[in-house]
């Protein structure tokens, strides 16, 4: 224990995150108390809020050091690249990461003060990988350069999350996926196309 009160700086801070992280994957948000964290640190409380100034920022820390960013597919179709997306938000978000996630969510008072709070999950972050495969389906000739934006290129996430947070579900039978993708993402997409070569 003597070794462990002599840490500063960034050995404490992460020995604090991977504290915090062990205690998320245990009990959930509801159980991660700063008492806990100490304890599991081998800190004091006051270590803690003097990085952290609440439970929820901790929580949000520490989620962002479990969770981990992916590269998007590229099976070379927009559709495929779509529900690949999509299957894997939704075996993230029906896991116990994912439920740590919602949890988080509530705490923070909805999705997009937590998407704030996460500062790389911010809007632009998140759409970023779907830029990325929008943006290879338009050099395939499969999309217009015009569906190229944030709102346009996300909006499958959005409808996906939907089903966490407002209807509350464990998870999507992948039948909603592909309709997301087939009666909503796909002929958004091709809608923008349509409009772009009447203008």
């Amino acid at each position: 224990m003597t070794g462990q009160t002599r840490r500063r700086g960034a050995a404490l801070e992460d020995a604090i995150l991977r504290a915090a992280a062990d205690q998320l994957g245990e009990t959930g948000f509801a159980g991660l108390t700063m008492d806990a964290v100490a304890r599991r640190a081998g800190t004091n409380k006051n270590a803690i809020y003097r990085r952290w100034p609440d439970r929820l920022a901790l929580g949000i820390a520490a989620y962002r050091q479990i969770a981990r960013a992916v590269d998007p597919p590229d099976i070379g179709d927009l559709r495929e690249d779509t529900l690949e997306m999509l299957r894997r938000a939704n075996r993230h978000w029906s896991s116990p990461l994912g439920l740590i996630l919602r949890e988080l969510m509530a705490a923070a008072g909805g999705a997009q003060e937590l998407m704030g709070r996460l500062g790389d999950q911010s809007a632009e972050a998140v759409a970023a990988p779907w830029l990325i495969i929008l943006g290879r389906a338009v050099a395939r000739g499969e999309a217009s350069p015009e569906a190229l934006h944030p709102r346009v290129a996300t909006v499958a996430m959005v409808l996906l999350r939907n089903e966490f947070v407002t209807r509350g579900a464990p998870t999507a039978p992948d039948e909603t996926l592909v309709e997301i993708v087939d009666e909503v993402y796909l002929p958004l997409i091709r809608r923008r196309g349509e409009q772009a070569g009447r203008s």
